[in-house]
């Protein structure tokens, strides 16, 4: 694995953030997931609490080993994301 693709932060006072991931495995790179803003179309197991937020705790794919080569396969919809206006 390329050493940019891979990082961690084991003095975050929540590290690691989400469970079932082995420790040594636990990627901290995408701490905030840049796909959030894809909503529905991120792929991740989250859910809407009744406020309207989008919780993702339940979802560990940025934070497993592919996780880096899965956000990088949602490129094309977040440069469509980011064109988008108001």
């Amino acid at each position: 694995m390329k050493q940019y693709m891979h990082v961690q932060n084991k003095e975050c006072e929540y590290f690691p953030c989400h469970s079932g991931i082995e420790e040594k495995e636990f990627n901290c790179l995408f701490c905030y997931c840049p796909l959030y803003g894809l909503k529905e179309d991120c792929g991740g197991d989250f859910v809407y609490l009744e406020n309207g937020m989008k919780d993702c705790s339940g979802c560990r794919i940025p934070h497993q080993r592919d996780g880096y080569e899965y956000i990088q396969g949602y490129k094309k919809q977040m440069l469509e994301l980011g064109k988008r206006k108001g």
